[in-house]
């Protein structure tokens, strides 16, 4: 009998998209030829992931969630090609079940596709659902948040299903004020970075090429003004304060009032509870965000179609 090396079953599951155990079982029972073991794969129906997987998901569902504390939080994004799909039960039931495990799972994507699952992983039970509903999908990424005293709030966008969406975000608050209120404040700050789409939590926090290249633009603009250096130096210096203004959090005006600035909203709520409240990070996910859709005309659609028939 042939030996199953952990490269063979690798490599069946490359060629076919089929689960860890599907792909060792195949193998098994074809001792070993991975021809033979591809068509026992595809006459079980388990290898037809792998035609789908060529295709863009770019649909699918954001999902968030939290601890029963309140104290961590997760957001998971599953593509799925249409949005046809993330209507479907089966596909929202099992992208719920997914962020709920991700709150105790190592903070990779990796461990989190290694989760048990009804007594598979979570990549195994996902080319399942691949297979079951015919359509390419994948677990694309994953995040989490958590504080030591305080709330982690939540807020999903256009919602199809209780915490399945379109945009999710998590808000981390690190308080010992009132739960409630931290949670009021966190849904509203959440609400806020759904619509404003900050890049960067504070000034601090603004990734550096970004702003030495920010920078570089706004000294040209201001020396191709004709101002002498100095005050070209000074323009430069409140244009990038601006700049702060637009990209980060805590200095974007609150969308809620339209008058304070985030930073504002929060020190105010502090003083209100009489404990300070530091926001630590945020995450939002918006549904296939920096995926390439493939384009079609309609004529090429159904030529496509008529060819495949």
């Amino acid at each position: 009998m042939t030996q199953i090396t952990a490269s063979m079953v690798k490599e069946l599951r490359e060629k076919t998209g089929a689960g860890m155990m599907d792909a060792k079982n195949a193998l098994t029972e074809n001792n070993g030829d991975m021809d033979a073991a591809i068509d026992w794969l595809r006459a079980k129906g388990l290898a037809k992931a792998a035609k789908k997987s060529a295709r863009t998901a770019a649909e699918g569902l954001v999902a968030v969630t939290t601890s029963a504390t309140g104290k961590s939080g997760a957001i998971v994004e599953i593509n799925s090609e249409t949005d046809f799909v993330a209507r479907n039960e089966q596909f929202q039931t099992f992208t719920k079940t997914v962020v709920n495990l991700a709150l105790t799972a190592e903070n990779t994507l990796e461990a989190l596709s290694g989760t048990e699952m009804e007594g598979k992983t979570i990549a195994e039970k996902l080319t399942d659902l691949i297979a079951k509903i015919g359509e390419n999908m994948t677990l694309r990424r994953y995040e989490s948040l958590d504080v030591e005293d305080g709330v982690v709030a939540t807020y999903v966008h256009n919602a199809v299903a209780e915490n399945l969406g379109k945009i999710g975000v998590l808000v981390a608050l690190e308080s010992e004020g009132d739960q409630e209120k931290l949670e009021t404040l966190g849904k509203q700050i959440a609400m806020h970075i759904a619509a404003a789409n900050p890049q960067a939590l504070d000034p601090s926090t603004v990734d550096a090429s970004d702003l030495e290249r920010e920078r570089a633009v706004l000294l040209e603009q201001a020396k191709e003004s004709g101002k002498p250096a100095d005050i070209a130096e000074k323009m430069v210096e409140g244009r990038i304060r601006k700049y702060y203004e637009e990209v980060c959090l805590t200095e974007q005006t609150f969308i809620m009032d339209g008058e304070n600035k985030v930073s504002q909203v929060i020190e105010n709520a502090a003083k209100e509870m009489g404990s300070p409240i530091k926001l630590t990070g945020y995450i939002r996910f918006a549904l296939g965000e920096g995926i390439e859709k493939e384009e079609e005309d309609f004529a090429a659609e159904v030529a496509k179609t008529a060819r495949s028939a």
